[in-house]
């Protein structure tokens, strides 16, 4: 892992949230869309979280992404 691949991985989860549209995602939908382990996941929801283009909530015991 270094921030070359993390920065991949977010850009790979913000086109399936694009794709998305104005709809959350679950983190299982996510890794669906992505195929990126969980690890990778959570790093690149960390980016992209960092640069603040992602809007976090729960939603029954699973957290949910959308983008701002």
């Amino acid at each position: 892992m270094n921030i070359e691949s993390i920065g991949t991985w977010a850009g790979e989860v913000y086109k399936a949230l694009e794709t998305a549209g104005d709809q959350t995602l679950g983190m299982k939908q996510l890794k669906k869309a992505t195929k990126l382990k969980k690890d990778e996941l959570m790093a690149a929801i960390g980016w992209l979280g960092r640069e603040g283009k992602l809007d976090l909530s729960m939603n029954d015991e699973e957290v949910v992404v959308k983008l701002v």
